[in-house]
Order: C-alpha cells, then sequence, then structure tokens
C-alpha cells in the first residue's frame, strides 16, 4: 500500500459516510412528511399501532437471528422498559405535536434533544460538562425560546408538547447510552413492542378505517424509519463521527422544504432564528465532545509515557 492510498481511501470513507447520512436523514423527513398527512386524518393511536406492526415485520427476522431468549431477557429489563415507555411517549408526543404545528416548528424543537442530553448527561450520569458546553448549552435552550416566538404564551399547549417530546427524545439517547450493552437489536425490539402496545390501547378511540392506499403508507411508516436507521447507523460505521453528524441538522432545510411545498406552511423569522441557533449550538458541542475525547485518549497516552506537563494540559482541557 502506497503512502497516498490510506489518505484516498480514507477520504473516500468519509464521503460515501456523509453520503449515507444524508441519505437516513432524508428518509427521516419523509417519513416525518407522511405521519404528518397521515395524522390529519388518523388519530395517534391508530398511527402508532399500524407503523409499529410493519416495524416488527423488518424486525423480526433479525430477532429470531440474536436469538429470542436473549432479546426477551435483556441487561437491566427494568430500565429497559422504562426506556421503551419513554420511547413511546417521544413518537406519541412527536405525531401528536405534528397534528397542530408546522412541520418545520415541531423538527426544530426536536433537534434541540442533542442539547438536552449534555445537560442530562452532567445531571444523571455525573458527566463533566465544563462552562465551555454549559454555555453552548444555555444558547441552545434560548434558541428555542426565539424558536416558541415573541409571545410564549400563544405557542400554546402544542408547541409544548413538542418540546415534552424532546426532552423524552434526549432522555431516551441517555438510557441509550447506558443499555449499550444490549445490543440494538434488543433495544429496538423492546421499543417498537412498546409503541404496539401503546398503540393498540390508543387506536381503538376515534378508529378510521383506513384505505388500501392509506394502509400501506401507514405500514410504510415503520419500513422507511427503520431504513432510515440503518443509513445513520451504516454512516457511522464507516467514516468517523465527527464528520458526519453534523450533517443530521439538513433535516431542518427537508422539514421547511416539505412544509411549504407539502403543506403551504411558511416558517416565521423567530422559527429561522431559533433553528439557526439550536443548530449552531449542537453542532459546537458535538465537536466539543469530540475533540474532550480525543484529549481524554492524549492522557492516557501522556499518563502511560510519564509526561505529566502533558497531562496536565489535557485536563485543563477537559475542565472547560
Amino acid at each position: 500500500m502506497t503512502s497516498q492510498s490510506l489518505p484516498s481511501r480514507t477520504s473516500s470513507s468519509a464521503v460515501l459516510g456523509v453520503g449515507f447520512m444524508l441519505l437516513g436523514v432524508f428518509l427521516f423527513a419523509v417519513n416525518d412528511a407522511m405521519g404528518k398527512w397521515l395524522v390529519s386524518t388518523y388519530t395517534v393511536g391508530q398511527v402508532l399501532l399500524l407503523r409499529s406492526i410493519a416495524a416488527l415485520l423488518v424486525v423480526a427476522p433479525f430477532v429470531h437471528r440474536e436469538g429470542w431468549g436473549r432479546v426477551l431477557r435483556p441487561h437491566r429489563p427494568r430500565l429497559q422498559l422504562l426506556r421503551a415507555l419513554g420511547s413511546t411517549l417521544e413518537v406519541g408526543f412527536f405525531y401528536w405535536a405534528l397534528s397542530y404545528l408546522p412541520l418545520a416548528n415541531v423538527m426544530t424543537f426536536y433537534l434541540a434533544g442533542p442539547i438536552y442530553v449534555t445537560a442530562l448527561s452532567a445531571l444523571i450520569l455525573k458527566e463533566r460538562v465544563g462552562w465551555v458546553r454549559w454555555s453552548a448549552v444555555l444558547c441552545g435552550f434560548v434558541g428555542v425560546l426565539v424558536a416558541l416566538g415573541p409571545d410564549l404564551a400563544s405557542a400554546g399547549w402544542p408547541a409544548m408538547i413538542a418540546v415534552a417530546g424532546s426532552l423524552c427524545y434526549a432522555l431516551l439517547m441517555i438510557s441509550t447510552r447506558i443499555l449499550a450493552k444490549s445490543g440494538e437489536v434488543t433495544l429496538i425490539a423492546w421499543q417498537t413492542t412498546a409503541a404496539l402496545i401503546g398503540g393498540a390501547i390508543l387506536a381503538p378511540v376515534g378508529w378510521v378505517n383506513p384505505s388500501t392506499f392509506d394502509l400501506g403508507f401507514l405500514c410504510l411508516l415503520g419500513v422507511v424509519s427503520m431504513i432510515a436507521h440503518s443509513c445513520v447507523n451504516r454512516s457511522l460505521l464507516i467514516a468517523p463521527a465527527s464528520v458526519v453528524v453534523p450533517y443530521q441538522y439538513t433535516l431542518i432545510v427537508w422539514a421547511i422544504l416539505f412544509g411549504v411545498v407539502l403543506f403551504g406552511e411558511t416558517p416565521s423569522v423567530s422559527l429561522l432564528a431559533g433553528a439557526a441557533i439550536i443548530t449552531a449550538s449542537g453542532v459546537f458541542i458535538f465537536l466539543r465532545e469530540q475533540r474532550l475525547s480525543v484529549a481524554t485518549t492524549a492522557r492516557g497516552a501522556a499518563s502511560a509515557s510519564g509526561a505529566p506537563d502533558a497531562v496536565q494540559i489535557v485536563e485543563e482541557a477537559d475542565q472547560r
């Protein structure tokens, strides 16, 4: 292998990783637009139920390969159950908010989720968060307030539902980190089953018999979501997270575009400003955490080599 081939291969992997991330984000936006269209006719419970049935049909072969016993008897079952409940609330709140708010508004509030993760990591996981990241978290909160509009009272309960959903999303990510040993198949199977149960409980209230076309769309929600998750996961496997993750914020671009073209929704100036602040804060926090991760690795190497000055420099960076 020549000295030029390795950088070339690395560059190709990064480009492919970005491509998978962009495709995954686009599919999530398509899925969200489909969901908004469906909740204008069908109840949230009905959408949850039929979406989850289709998703479980996709997941079932992977569960079989993983082993039913391993999936049904997971690591830390109580926390697994709480995570599945939180996931159901998150998805339910999302569709509920979509039935009242423009697509771009809901997605803006949900993109604040990673910012909440940083704050909750300090409170729940006792992770060290320095003043620089706390400042970025504060800016993210300001972005949410700006997106809500100049008159917070006029935002109404649908906006509060969207914010509550984004908090549930943050808790979902925190619990996923705690349950990382469980494996992706187990996590997806539990949260999809919980959504199915929640949908089955709620669906009889206001049930509308779907047409064949709409039934296909309802089932397609689960399938498209699974493909989107697969694209994002593939992206993270073949390219550095620091390269591909910031591209997840292109979701707001698609949300605005689909909102304008499909639903005739015009985003307000305050929403656009809030989305920009949230995006900037989220990208900054992510890149900062990546830098600190590299610094932690360097600290271990410095400690092993017995270089106290290097250790001190890294520790000072970690405090920020």
